[in-house]
């Protein structure tokens, strides 16, 4: 492969626009060694990614690391859970909690208390308790009064309609 056609397939390859071929071609032609003097830190990148494939954990790498860390922290294991954490969280909670109460008492301001009994005397209760019916009778009868207007209206209104009706079919 040329140097020209590399550095069309590199162009290609940083926009992430080559296919797995092409970067095969890549990988091949910076593995050999042949790059030239302009892309030796190109193929410094490519051998550095292929020696980066060929890594392996060792056996005993988990336990390397937790005996590193448990000398660093004089065998300590720390908790993420901090005070400053629990503290935030408690302020917020108290802050919802009060907010509550005091909705909740203006609420309660704002409607009327239960309703309690106002007469003492089941007689007088009695009485209260039928003016205000006989009352409600009345309204009721002045509406039925009102609506048998409405009625004689609307049968007024019917015959004109009818009469309307049989002119233009007369003409």
């Amino acid at each position: 492969m040329d140097s020209k056609q590399v550095e069309e397939l590199l162009e290609k390859y940083w926009r992430c626009e080559t296919s797995l071929e092409e970067e095969q071609q890549l990988k091949n032609f910076f593995q050999h060694g042949q790059a030239d003097e302009s892309l030796r830190e190109t193929a410094a990148l490519f051998q550095y990614f292929a020696a980066e494939k060929n890594r392996t954990l060792q056996e005993n790498f988990e336990q390397g690391v937790t005996k590193q860390l448990r000398q660093r922290q004089g065998g300590k294991i720390i908790h993420m859970v901090s005070f400053r954490n629990v503290a935030r969280i408690a302020a917020g909670l108290v802050v919802v909690v009060m907010a509550t109460y005091f909705v909740r008492q203006e609420i309660r301001k704002s409607y009327p208390q239960e309703l309690q009994d106002t007469y003492t005397d089941p007689q007088m209760a009695f009485e209260e308790t039928k003016k205000s019916l006989m009352l409600i009778s009345n309204s009721f009868g002045k509406a039925k009064r009102e609506a048998g207007k409405m009625k004689v209206f609307n049968e007024a209104e019917r015959k004109i309609q009818t009469k309307s009706e049989t002119e233009k079919a007369a003409i």
